[in-house]
């Protein structure tokens, strides 16, 4: 089972709002349980490097099933580096994706960048809860 693209749709013009609420221009990237895009927006006056960046967070979230910011306290571990090089840059282990779940059954991640972090994550957080 993977996250829908109206679902998807859903999460990113929740967060949307929620940065326009706090006054930032970030990109929203939702990515299905292998990591596959299924939809992103870049709001106006979004750095274009936030396009890989919250994908990458997204990437990193899903393929672990917890929020990305958890496991940027190994991002320099072997493993982590090793993983990062093996998925060219795709996997980001830094503050700002969150997990979609159902239950315990992975949909599909939410990440976020272009404002700190912690902002991100808020972002991402925000839009999960449109569904």
């Amino acid at each position: 089972m993977s996250i829908k693209l109206s679902e998807a749709e859903s999460i990113v013009q929740a967060a949307k709002a929620k940065a326009l609420e706090m006054g930032l221009n970030v990109v929203i990237a939702v990515v299905d349980p292998r990591g596959d895009l299924v939809t992103m927006s870049r709001m106006d006056g979004a750095a274009y490097r936030s396009i890989a960046i919250s994908r990458g967070k997204a990437f990193a979230s899903v393929e672990y099933g917890v929020p990305s910011g958890d496991l940027a306290e190994r991002a320099n571990s072997p493993v982590m580096r090793s993983l990062m090089e093996f998925e060219n840059g795709y996997f980001i282990p830094q503050q700002g994706a969150v997990p979609i779940k159902q239950g315990e059954k992975l949909l599909g991640a939410i990440g976020v960048s272009g404002a700190s972090s912690p902002d991100d994550e808020i972002i991402a957080l925000a839009g999960l809860e449109a569904l």
